[in-house]
C-alpha cells in the first residue's frame, strides 16, 4: 500500500496531516511526536525571525551531527521563506569558509559537539552562532509565514568528485516532489519505522528516508553517526522496516563480529544509495533475506530519480532499476557502449547558488554517469564520464575492472583510474587496498584479471595502499588518486 497523503504546497504543512501523539522521532533515548516536532519548528521559526532577523532568502549555516534539531530548523525555516544550509562535518575550515563566503549565509546553529568549531568558524566569517538549544526559545512566539513552491529551502553543497563543489539550490516544490516520490516508491507508510544513519548534511541520509519518512507519518530512529555495532543493535531491538545504506557502511555491517547473530527479520528491504555496489555486499545481504534495494540520482536530482524496488531486487542485481514516477530519463553523448545519463523531474533543481544553470533550456540534467539501458527498461550505471580511460583508442569503464578485481581474495578495496601515457594517451591504473593478513604482488593481480578480462583493461600500473580517498557517502574519490600517485 502506497501513500494516501495529498501533495502539499509548501513544505512547512507537510506533517500536518500526521496525529499529534504518533511518534515522529526517536534519537538518544528520547521520542519526539509528530505534535511536539510541528510545535519545535513554529519555535525554530519564531527565534529565526524574531531573535536572528533572519528573512526570506536568507541563508542559516547548520554544523552538527545528525539531529532533531536540524529537521525542526529545516521546517521551520521553510515557514519564514528561509534556506538551510548543513554542512559537511568532515571538511575542514578553510573548505568551510569558502562555502560561507559563497553563500553568505546570516546565522551558523551548531549542537555541542561542534560548538568550538561552529564558534571558530562564525567568529572568522564575523556571524553569529547559536547552539541549537536556543531553537526552544520561540515559544509563545508566531513568525509570519513567507512560503512558497517556488522558494529555496536548502542548499546542499555537491560531492566536486570531478571538480569544485557547488551548492544546489532545492526548492521547497523540488523537496516536497522527492518526498512523495520516494515514499510512494518505498511503499512508507505509518507503520513503517525507518532507521537513518547516514548523515543529514547530504541529501542521501536527509532525502532518500528521513524527509519521505515523515512525510508518510513513519517513525524515524535517528544516529547521530553511523556505527556498525549500534546499527545491529538497534536492528535487533528495534525491528526497523527500512533502512538507508552505502557500500562503506554495508560492509562495515557485514565485518561487525555481530553481524551472523543480528537478527535481520523485521527489516523488508536495505536501501542502497550508491549507483554501483558491489555484488559481495548485495549478496550478503540476499543470503539473509533481505533485499538490497539501490536508489541512484545526485544532490542536484532530489537524489530519488531511479530506484530499484524490492521485488526485482534479487533478479537485477547490479541494475539501478526504472526512474521514479514523475521523473524522465533519457541517454545522452554515446561514449562507447554506453551513453551519459540524463534526468528530468520535479524533484530536480534549476540552479546553483547563486545563479548558476543546473539543466540544459528544456529541464535536463546531465549526470555526468555512464549508463546502459537494458530492453525491459531498466538502467545501469558503468562509470563516469570524466572517468572513462581512454587509452590507445579503446574506451576503458574503470567500474568493470574494479568489480572483477574486489572478486580477488585478497584484495579489500580497489580503484582503477587513469594516467597520461605518452605512447597510450592514458594507461589503466589500479591502487589495491589488501585484506589485513593477505599479501598478493603486481604480477598475480595482473595475472588474475588477464585471465578474465581483455588485455588493455589490465593495468599497467599498480600502487598499493592503505585506503582510498571517499566522499562523505563512500564514492571513490579516482581524480584525487589520480592526483596523489601520477
Amino acid at each position: 500500500m502506497g501513500v494516501s497523503i495529498p501533495p502539499e504546497p509548501v513544505l512547512c504543512h507537510a506533517l500536518e496531516p500526521h496525529p499529534g501523539e504518533a511518534q515522529a522521532l526517536q534519537f538518544a533515548g528520547s521520542r519526539i511526536t509528530y505534535g511536539a516536532l510541528r510545535a519545535a519548528a513554529a519555535q525554530a521559526a519564531a527565534v529565526a525571525w524574531h531573535d536572528w532577523g533572519v528573512r526570506p532568502g536568507d541563508r542559516v549555516v547548520w554544523l552538527g551531527a545528525s539531529h532533531p534539531a536540524q529537521i525542526a530548523l529545516l521546517f521551520g525555516l521553510a515557514r519564514i521563506g528561509a534556506i538551510l544550509l548543513p554542512l559537511n562535518f568532515r571538511l575542514a575550515q578553510p573548505e568551510w569558509r569558502r562555502l560561507l563566503e559563497q553563500c553568505t549565509p546570516r546565522v551558523v546553529v551548531h549542537d555541542a559537539e561542534w560548538a568550538g568549531a561552529a564558534r571558530d568558524l562564525a567568529a572568522g566569517c564575523a556571524l553569529p552562532a547559536h547552539p541549537c538549544e536556543s531553537l526552544h526559545d520561540g515559544a509563545g512566539r508566531e513568525a509570519p509565514e513567507h512560503a512558497s513552491p517556488e522558494a529555496p529551502v536548502l542548499l546542499v553543497s555537491t560531492s566536486g568528485t570531478t571538480g569544485g563543489p557547488k551548492a544546489a539550490v532545492h526548492t521547497q516544490a523540488n523537496l516536497l516532489a522527492n518526498m512523495r516520490i520516494a515514499a510512494a516508491v518505498q511503499e512508507i507508510t505509518p507503520a513503517d519505522t525507518v532507521l537513518t544513519v547516514l548523515p543529514l548534511f547530504h541529501v542521501g541520509g536527509l532525502c532518500i528516508q528521513t524527509l519521505p519518512a515523515l512525510y508518510a507519518g513513519a517513525r524515524v530512529i535517528l544516529h547521530a553517526r553511523f556505527h556498525p555495532g549500534d546499527t545491529l543493535a538497534c536492528i535487533a531491538a528495534e525491528r526497523p522496516t527500512l533502512t538507508l545504506q552505502v557500500p562503506a557502511t554495508m560492509k562495515a555491517l557485514l565485518e561487525h563480529p555481530q553481524w551472523g547473530a543480528t537478527d535481520l527479520s523485521g527489516l523488508r528491504a536495505v536501501w542502497a544509495g550508491s549507483s554501483l555496489i558491489p555484488q559481495a555486499l548485495v549478496d550478503a545481504f540476499h543470503a539473509r533475506g533481505v533485499p538490497v534495494c539501490n536508489v541512484y540520482g545526485a544532490t542536484e536530482t532530489g537524489p530519488f530519480s531511479i530506484a530499484l524496488p524490492p521485488r526485482h531486487a534479487m533478479d537485477h542485481v547490479g541494475s539501478c532499476g526504472w526512474p521514479a514516477p514523475g521523473v524522465e530519463a533519457r541517454a545522452g553523448t554515446a561514449h562507447g557502449d554506453a551513453a551519459e545519463l540524463l534526468l528530468r523531474g520535479p524533484n530536480v533543481v534549476r540552479r546553483y547558488w547563486p545563479d548558476l544553470p543546473a539543466c540544459d533550456p528544456e529541464g535536463w540534467f546531465a549526470t555526468g554517469d555512464l549508463a546502459q539501458q537494458a530492453a525491459d527498461g531498466s538502467w545501469s550505471i558503468v562509470g563516469r564520464v570524466k572517468e572513462l580511460i581512454i587509452s590507445g583508442g579503446e574506451n576503458i569503464h574503470p567500474v568493470e575492472i574494479e568489480q572483477v578485481l574486489a572478486q580477488h581474495a585478497g584484495v579489500a578495496e580497489c580503484a582503477a583510474f587513469a594516467l597520461p601515457d605518452a605512447r597510450w594517451g592514458e594507461i589503466v591504473a589500479a591502487a589495491v587496498v589488501l585484506r589485513e593478513g593477505a599479501a598478493a604482488s603486481e604480477e598475480e593481480l595482473a595475472a588474475y584479471l588477464g585471465e578474465r578480462l581483455a588485455r588493455f583493461k589490465v593495468p599497467r600500473r599498480w600502487f598499493f595502499v592503505e585506503q582510498l580517498p571517499k566522499t562523505a557517502l563512500g564514492k571513490i574519490q579516482r581524480a584525487a588518486l589520480a592526483r596523489e600517485l601520477s
